[in-house]
């Protein structure tokens, strides 16, 4: 599910799940963070890219997974996610993310999670949650710190996709290239931070992490809240009845 391959100083982590579209199971999201772990520990490494198997960076929540699941249950699930991205902005290392082709609610605020955001001029951002019934249970503080709150509503509210030309022109995103561009161009700026002195780096992220962290594992516990009780509602419950593996 998970590929990491080092070239040079830079770590290349990929998602490669194309049979669910890199959706975020459990068993992926565990073998994500431990890829990420691996990574940070590594003295040889000095910056992360993270990107998805063709033909997307990822899909989101694996629904199949979460409609067979509890809403207490679901919620747990979330949190682990909801955990790893928080910890990415208090990496040490910087992670880029390289978006090909789309990158959908999980996938869309995961990607957003990273420092820096690279994205094809052809990739499908969206949030699909609030079509679907429900808040997105984590992660808004990322996408409010990219874009501002009123923006990041509207974001979230998730009525049509956008592509990478007004990801990057709203501030969703960093960089935006021609499609099949993504990889290299994030390899580009992982390989010019790795030529930066280490300490500096995360001396950065630790100066920026109040503005971009702030109060981000307590609005994680509100959004899971809110997520819960809207996975009552009749259209969530449609939603997921949906995804539910028929015996």
């Amino acid at each position: 599910m998970i590929q990491s391959e080092f070239r040079g100083e830079v770590a290349l982590v990929t998602i490669d799940r194309p049979e669910r579209r890199n959706a975020l199971g459990s068993q992926l999201m565990r073998k994500l963070g431990e890829a990420l772990c691996d990574a940070e520990r590594n003295d040889q490494v000095k910056a992360i890219v993270l990107a998805g198997a063709s033909p997307a960076f990822c899909a989101g929540s694996d629904l199949k997974e979460l409609a067979g699941l509890s809403i207490a249950d679901m919620c747990r699930h979330e949190a682990e996610t909801a955990r790893f991205a928080r910890a990415i902005g208090y990496r040490a290392k910087p992670v880029i993310a390289a978006v090909e082709g789309y990158t959908l609610g999980g996938g869309f605020i995961l990607a957003a999670s990273c420092d820096i955001v690279v994205s094809a001029s052809t990739a499908r951002w969206h949030l699909p949650e609030a079509p679907n019934g429900w808040l997105p249970p984590w992660g808004l503080t990322a996408l409010v710190a990219r874009v501002g709150a009123v923006r990041a509503r509207h974001l979230t509210w998730g009525v049509a996709p956008i592509d990478g030309i007004e990801a990057a022109r709203i501030g969703l995103v960093d960089d935006v290239v021609e499609p099949g561009a993504a990889l290299d161009h994030a390899f580009g700026i992982a390989n010019g931070l790795a030529a930066v002195p280490p300490e500096a780096i995360a001396s950065t992220k630790r100066f920026f992490e109040p503005f971009i962290m702030a109060d981000a594992e307590r609005l994680d516990e509100v959004a899971s809240r809110e997520f819960a009780a809207n996975c009552e509602t009749p259209s969530s419950v449609k939603t997921l009845e949906r995804f539910k593996v028929k015996a």
